[in-house]
């Protein structure tokens, strides 16, 4: 919490201009522009429901509830589970920036039941269909016309883990082969907001092999995958299409069944968080997904 931030509101402050001091304290957090976004409209529909002139040390967890109960009823809008869950982790943030500088003296969002949602459990490969999946791939790599991008792509997005965003991003610089403990590819963002999403992560050697067949086959420049995300989909979905599965490959089913891959193996649970490259909060879902999933299987 800063002084600077909160240094002109009081409990008798109306909300609109302590909205705008919260926004300058969440450019300083480095929160990110979509976050910001959605956490400020959150709090200006608070406030075109309360009384213009309503001051911050008056508003009540009712006044909270009938908000959240109007939005959800009487707003005429559709409000999904998972808009009211922000919109209600929104507020608590607000309030409770204000209760730890001494605006408010008790925080009347403490009391607001939090809703949290859970997405879908996603669909991953078994171990089974990983082999089959990878089998194929292989096909292409020895094929008469040599296609070595199935196995290169499908390999690294099932041993990494990484996002169809930090695939897209990857140069040929992030893949570092001479790296001192092993191969290693380098996951980087140019956004230095993002900064504690970089990772390192050992590339396994059999998918070196097929990356030095990749180099020798394309003129790689600036970009790993130079192709549109479209057609990188299209060779997922070419191999889950031959191998005869009911699961359309995509990159966020590479994502999971390389998490899944490493909590059955044993690896520590906080190693698995940073090579997906989330944050604590991120990972009690994915944690609940994951034992979810394990259980299952």
């Amino acid at each position: 919490m800063t002084d600077q931030t909160t240094a002109h509101i009081t409990a008798l402050t109306a909300l609109i201009p302590a909205i705008h001091g919260w926004k300058i304290y969440l450019d300083d957090q480095g929160r990110s522009p979509h976050t910001l976004k959605a956490f400020l409209a959150d709090l200006r529909l608070l406030a075109s429901f309360l009384p213009p002139d309503q001051t911050l040390g008056s508003i009540t967890t009712t006044d909270l509830n009938n908000f959240l109960e109007w939005m959800q009823k009487d707003r005429g809008v559709p409000c999904s589970p998972k808009t009211l869950a922000r919109r209600i982790t929104s507020i608590k943030s607000f309030f409770r920036w204000l209760h730890g500088a001494g605006v408010v003296l008790v925080d009347p969002a403490e009391k607001v039941v939090q809703k949290s949602v859970l997405s879908p459990t996603p669909t991953v490969l078994t171990p089974d269909e990983i082999q089959l999946v990878l089998d194929i791939a292989n096909q292409y790599r020895s094929a008469d016309k040599p296609d070595t991008r199935h196995y290169t792509l499908a390999a690294l997005l099932l041993n990494t883990g990484i996002k169809k965003g930090e695939c897209l991003n990857l140069s040929p610089n992030h893949v570092h082969l001479d790296a001192p403990n092993g191969p290693i590819l380098f996951v980087r963002y140019a956004n230095p907001q993002h900064r504690y999403k970089e990772r390192k992560i050992t590339l396994p050697e059999d998918w070196v092999a097929a990356y030095h067949e990749y180099q020798a086959h394309y003129a790689l420049t600036d970009r790993l995958f130079p192709w549109s995300p479209r057609r990188l989909e299209y060779l997922l979905e070419d191999l889950s299409d031959e191998a005869g599965l009911d699961k359309h490959l995509s990159f966020d089913m590479c994502r999971w069944t390389c998490a899944l891959t490493d909590w059955q193996s044993g690896m520590e649970h906080t190693k698995i968080r940073q090579k997906l490259g989330i944050s604590k909060i991120q990972w009690r879902e994915v944690h609940m997904k994951l034992r979810r999933l394990s259980a299952a299987g």
